[in-house]
């Protein structure tokens, strides 16, 4: 008699079977869950069994740094290789840019139907680092001309100022914001008192990737646009980890990666520009003067991979399987299962508010009087537990990031461990 893997196995292969198995798991996870509203969905084990199970992650370690990339579940990571081999299989100059880049119209299309904007309004990137640059140089700046951004936005994006700062002598200012920040109107303040004669863009996260801190886009960006400044907004930490459109930010400039909170195959990212906005935004790397107006100047790139991002729409059905709600309650479900345990200890520092209009599954936790950096190698070392080291000139910590494959007793794990080493140090 074989079994229902055998069978799968044999008529596909055995990352086909994977992947099928997967799909079917997450199936019957999502029909027990449809019954039930996000609040008892998000605290049940028994009915995220199945999506657990879609992932294929090595359950020896414990992966709380999900916010950096995630791993794909295997239907994902099939349909890349299916891709990634059909490009090898026909001759590629054949498979890639007639068969394969053509459906990348279809991928496009999902991405701003999800998102809530039109799909001449999205171009497909290889991560939100790449499509703020694309903003971040897109614009033409003279010495003297100002940039406003915080000094917890993502370092490669402040790098990149930095260099426009060094070679176009612009004047880049970065402000300081509370941590955590429950006042909208407080943070609001703080960019609009920050704002002088000769500021001509700023530059905000949405989520903050050192906290998972959630700002007040909609209400900076009308603030801004007052004034006649375009706010690029840095959407890495947010897309798919919690639920939004583009009608809740009203932003002109929005980039985000898909490797993260979507799950998407590794190097996977979007560039939303409004429609009007995109004559106006030059292309990082040169696109012909027919496609001055067109979205697709971003894209421009020369040869690389189709699998990847035809493999975005499998990652938006498996997100859009879970549901966006429900994800986002599980998430932080997690998230509250550690942090309201650690809060009882007196030398645990929470750096993230746990109000759910501030943050989602991101949390920064800190132990005082320990450097974050030995404290994530001892729970490495000691107890492979796989967390982000966060020092800040004003805050540190380490960074956890769960997902929705991860379990209960990988959340308390990581609590003992950690309240381990505070009944007993380092040692």
């Amino acid at each position: 008699m074989h079994t229902r893997r055998e069978l799968l196995g044999a008529l596909a292969g055995p990352a086909a079977a994977a992947a099928a198995v997967a799909s079917l798991d997450l199936f019957r996870a999502r029909r027990a869950l449809a019954a039930l509203p996000e609040p008892t969905a998000a605290g049940d084990e028994s009915f995220w069994t199945g999506i657990q199970q879609a992932f294929t992650m090595d359950r020896s370690i414990v992966n709380l740094n999900n916010g950096g990339v995630s791993p794909s579940p295997a239907v994902v990571q099939e349909s890349m290789k299916r891709h990634l081999d059909y490009s090898n299989s026909a001759p590629p100059p054949y498979a890639l840019w007639e068969i394969l880049e053509p459906q990348k119209e279809g991928v496009r299309q999902r991405l701003a139907r999800y998102f809530g904007c039109d799909s001449e309004e999205i171009a497909i990137t290889r991560n939100a680092s790449e499509g703020l640059q694309i903003c971040q140089y897109g614009f033409d700046l003279a010495p003297g001309d100002e940039v406003l951004t915080s000094n917890q936005d993502y370092p490669r994006m402040l790098t990149t100022w930095e260099q426009r700062q060094r070679r176009d002598r612009i004047v880049l200012k970065k402000i300081s914001l509370p941590v955590p920040a429950e006042d909208e109107e407080e943070v609001v303040e703080i960019y609009r008192k920050n704002i002088g004669p000769k500021t001509k863009l700023i530059l905000m996260c949405h989520t903050i990737n050192l906290t998972g801190q959630i700002l007040p886009v909609r209400k900076v960006v009308r603030m801004a646009r007052e004034k006649g400044i375009p706010v690029i907004v840095d959407g890495a930490h947010a897309f798919a980890h919690f639920p939004f459109t583009h009608q809740d930010l009203d932003c002109d400039y929005y980039a985000t990666s898909l490797h993260k909170w979507l799950f998407a195959p590794h190097g996977t990212g979007f560039l939303y520009v409004r429609k009007d906005k995109i004559p106006g935004l030059w292309a990082m790397q040169a696109a012909p003067q027919t496609l001055d107006a067109d979205i697709r100047k971003f894209e421009e790139i020369g040869t690389h991979p189709a699998a990847n991002a035809l493999g975005i729409a499998d990652a938006l059905t498996f997100h859009e399987g879970i549901g966006a709600e429900r994800k986002a309650a599980r998430l932080r479900f997690l998230r509250d299962r550690w942090a309201k345990r650690l809060q009882k200890h007196d030398r645990v520092r929470l750096h993230t508010s746990l109000d759910p209009r501030y943050s989602c599954g991101i949390a920064n936790v800190e132990i005082t009087g320990l450097d974050p950096y030995k404290l994530s190698k001892h729970v490495w070392d000691h107890h492979r537990i796989f967390v982000t080291p966060i020092v800040h000139p004003e805050f540190q910590g380490l960074r956890i990031t769960p997902s929705v494959y991860t379990t209960l007793s990988e959340i308390d794990f990581f609590c003992e461990a950690m309240e381990r080493v505070l009944e007993k140090g380092l040692a």
